[in-house]
């Protein structure tokens, strides 16, 4: 096996048991909560804690890899996702549960970043990095489908331990892989080190974003810290750009936005979240609560469309890179996303269609995920340069997971307030399909406006 086929196998593995880790912990909870005998809310923590620490020190991790190296931050990182995943299974209570799983998010917050760096520094040639990068990333949708597969059924037979413990052999394995065959990290003496303080104005105003993104449902019992966390981040928001104004390296370079394409990729993924993660809640509700399969029944249900969407990222979408354009394969993407939305609701309206929900598991999770990701992300990332493209890379991720907050909360908000009933009926629905329209209608509005030449560049056309 060549040495540039290892190392994207290695990067690989990071989302793989990322996107593993967030889907995975959802089937087990009621067993955690059963253990640990806690109400719902309370142990919703143990996923919560993960998120907000990866999404609030994303943009750090990616702006040490700049700094200390990719190589270096990969390997940190990959190190403490495998202690804490150890400390995770092995705590024996709540609050040492919570408190690795808040290490185990910074870490992922390390690794994402750095992955994706080395990924865009071993592949230089566009189309193969576009071909990489869509590898790469299909891992995330196939790490997504193995988590809802596989989390009820080992925290069934092996403990809800194990969706821990089984992290501990590969990542190892990765590790001893890395170490051998990235190359080492050439950094840049010149170039300072981030701005302590300024990271932590950063990471506080994400957090707390997530926070309140996370509470709207409650707003009208919470409205005082509401409007308290809103208050500081906004003066979190008003110093950090005092600081980054006065800097000559500052942590963010805002000149990156100017870039049309840079700007796009980072919107429509804030709103690829918003629909995916709330697509994939309402789907676990209309399998379990409206046709009453077990959890075990609903992972098995969907397992098959994770093995169809590393096919369609390994076959099809570098096929699509050959034949179209980075911002013609989003298009089609979000059209996918739209058209599973679409489909999940005329599920509804005709009584549960079971051949419906099936062909929109097979738009979203099936292909329309491994479409949509590599090409927004290479979108994302297009214009900037090498020394920038681990900060991109964490901002480009952190836009995923922002959007995914937001959008779950706007979801469960509009749940309340327009549905009476447990079971999920088709406006929810229409609620999802609203992230994913003017995802569609942005890139076609941004289609005309970027130089077809430019982007038939990129693929040696």
């Amino acid at each position: 096996m060549r040495r540039k086929q290892i190392i994207l196998i290695v990067a690989s593995t990071a989302i793989f048991f990322e996107a593993l880790d967030i889907a995975i912990l959802n089937l087990a909870i009621p067993l955690m909560q059963q253990q640990f005998q806690l109400d719902a809310e309370t142990i919703q923590w143990v996923q919560t804690v993960y998120v907000l620490f990866y999404g609030g020190f994303l943009v750090i991790g990616g702006k040490l890899c700049d700094t200390l190296g990719r190589k270096n931050i990969f390997m940190a990182g990959a190190c403490l996702f495998l202690f804490t995943s150890l400390g995770a299974g092995l705590s024996g209570n709540f609050v040492l549960l919570t408190s690795f799983r808040a290490l185990q998010g910074l870490a992922a917050a390390m690794v994402m970043p750095s992955a994706l760096s080395i990924i865009t520094n071993t592949f230089t040639d566009p189309a193969e990095r576009n071909r990489s990068i869509s590898i790469f990333s299909s891992f995330a949708a196939i790490g997504s489908g193995c988590g809802l597969a596989l989390g009820g059924i080992v925290a069934t037979y092996l403990g809800w331990q194990w969706i821990f413990f089984i992290n501990v052999p590969v990542i190892a394995v990765a590790l001893v892989l890395a170490y051998r065959y990235i190359d080492k990290d050439v950094t840049d003496k010149h170039q300072q080190f981030p701005d302590i303080i300024s990271s932590m104005l950063l990471t506080l105003m994400i957090v707390l974003i997530s926070y309140v993104v996370h509470n709207l449902p409650g707003f009208s019992k919470n409205y005082s810290s509401l409007f308290l966390c809103t208050a500081t981040i906004a003066a979190a928001w008003y110093l950090f750009m005092r600081r980054e104004r006065s800097r000559k390296q500052p942590l963010i370079d805002f000149t990156i936005f100017k870039s049309t394409g840079t700007l796009t990729g980072n919107v429509i993924t804030i709103l690829l979240g918003a629909f995916f993660l709330s697509y994939l809640f309402l789907l676990s509700l209309v399998l379990q609560h409206n046709m009453h399969f077990t959890a075990a029944r609903a992972g098995l249900l969907l397992f098959p469309f994770s093995i169809c969407s590393f096919l369609v990222s390994r076959y099809v979408v570098p096929a699509l890179f050959k034949k179209m354009t980075v911002l013609q394969t989003g298009i089609l993407g979000m059209c996918l996303m739209l058209s599973g939305a679409l489909l999940l609701m005329a599920a509804l309206l005709f009584d549960h269609n079971l051949l419906l929900i099936l062909l929109s598991i097979a738009c979203v999770t099936g292909s329309g995920m491994s479409v949509c990701y590599p090409s927004l992300t290479a979108l994302a990332i297009r214009d900037i340069p090498d020394a920038q493209q681990g900060v991109a890379a964490g901002i480009c991720t952190t836009s995923y997971f922002i959007g995914a907050g937001l959008g779950l909360s706007l979801l469960a908000l509009g749940m309340q307030l327009l549905t009476a009933s447990d079971t999920v009926d088709h406006i929810p629905v229409l609620l999802v399909g609203c992230f994913a329209l003017p995802g569609v209608i942005w890139l076609l509005w941004v289609r005309k406006r970027i130089p077809s030449g430019a982007l038939k560049a990129e693929h040696g056309k």
